[in-house]
């Protein structure tokens, strides 16, 4: 019983520190196409499949196309938020080409915790 407890214990420790990475805050500004971030910014196509680190990043393989609706600044510039399809995530800018820039001009705005959670069908998950 003592081992099946201890067990148990590992692995709440275990979840709780994936949660927290998960939660990270990787940029404390973005830039985007109006205050809210709700304009996209442009079309780009991915030059090379990526597969994220966690379940804030978007997956894709070369050819897709993905709208981007904001850019991490300053202390995290390579990151780029989009969606392709339904999926919605980080990736590095450097793993896509633009293929149309939709806006005429960026606004820098301060990212919120919420900007770093997961999000999974239509809901934030808190792992």
């Amino acid at each position: 019983m003592s081992r099946i407890l201890d067990q148990r214990i590992l692995l709440l420790v275990i979840s709780f520190s994936a949660s927290v990475q998960s939660t990270k805050v990787l940029s404390k500004w973005k830039k985007c196409g109006d205050p809210e971030c709700e304009k996209a910014m442009s079309r780009v196509q991915a030059t090379t499949d990526y597969l994220g680190p966690d379940c804030r990043y978007l997956n894709f393989k070369a050819g897709e196309e993905i709208i981007v609706y904001s850019k991490l600044s300053r202390e995290n510039e390579n990151l780029w938020t989009g969606s392709k399809g339904k999926d919605f995530g980080y990736f590095p800018r450097d793993a896509v080409k633009v293929e149309e820039v939709l806006i005429g001009e960026e606004v820098e705005v301060l990212t919120k915790e919420t900007d770093f959670l997961c999000l999974h069908e239509d809901k934030y998950t808190f792992e």
